[in-house]
């Protein structure tokens, strides 16, 4: 199940041209962005500093990538 609301961040692309970086559930975004790339690095230093999901999107608004930075509901088991 992928988690919605404010335990997450998304990279999603602006209507009016560029990237926006929004955390989940948010009306206005964090920070716009020219390029996509630029978004992707700022919204994961984000996601990192809070422990969020991070969702990084396509242009047609599909999930590309996903990463976990915090509450991973599918961590991986460590190797004893």
């Amino acid at each position: 199940m992928t988690k919605k609301g404010p335990e997450t961040h998304h990279v999603v692309p602006n209507p009016a041209g560029g990237w926006d970086v929004k955390r989940g559930g948010a009306e206005r975004a964090s920070g716009h962005f020219d390029t996509k790339q630029q978004a992707v690095d700022r919204g994961r230093e984000i996601s990192r500093n809070q422990g969020t999901e991070f969702r990084i999107h396509n242009r047609d608004g599909q999930i590309a990538r996903s990463d976990s930075h915090g509450g991973d509901p599918n961590p991986p088991k460590d190797k004893a």
